[in-house]
């Protein structure tokens, strides 16, 4: 592999999970091995069971204890957030992924489950050739400064709105 770089995908719009689970793929299809850590995360979602089937190259850790949305972290939050950033970095320093995707990491650092601190340690002994992907709403302006690409997804009309949930194989 080239040399890695550091992408974000964040804003209110759906699907930047999506766009990292799609890198994740691209990579799989080119051979490169692939460690997804999901911050605030827990449960059997369909991308999850999809990308199963690519155990050999794409490894997904979840980490989120099934609790916590909004407010305050509770201790046990936080914990769990250092636990993913443990595994983060053992995945960097392995150097045995081409691909590290930080799932809502932006999230974890809105919330202070993690510091800006942490992720940007996580930037900074990201080896040369590994691409880091951090994903989740309200990434802050010190990681959009840190990062090589950034994209924005921007919602101009979802049907939530009209009372649709989340629909099995499309948004879960």
């Amino acid at each position: 592999m080239e040399k890695g770089y550091v992408q974000i995908y964040t804003g209110n719009g759906k699907g930047k999970t999506t766009a990292a689970f799609g890198l994740s793929l691209r990579a799989a299809g080119a051979g490169f091995k692939v460690y997804i850590a999901q911050f605030m995360k827990k449960g059997g979602y369909s991308e999850l069971k999809a990308l199963e089937r690519f155990d050999d190259l794409i490894t997904i850790e979840q980490f989120g204890t099934g609790k916590f949305t909004f407010g305050k972290p509770t201790d046990e939050d936080i914990a769990a957030g250092r636990k993913c950033l443990k595994a983060i970095r053992q995945a960097l320093e392995s150097a045995l992924y081409d691909v590290v995707i930080m799932e809502e990491a932006a999230v974890a650092e809105k919330f202070d489950v993690i510091s800006t601190e942490d992720i940007l340690e996580m930037i900074r002994i990201k080896p040369e050739k590994t691409e880091l992907v951090i994903t989740g709403r309200g990434a802050s302006e010190q990681l959009i400064a840190a990062a090589d690409l950034v994209t924005e997804m921007r919602e101009i009309k979802h049907y939530y709105q009209q009372g649709v949930g989340a629909r099995v194989g499309i948004e879960s």
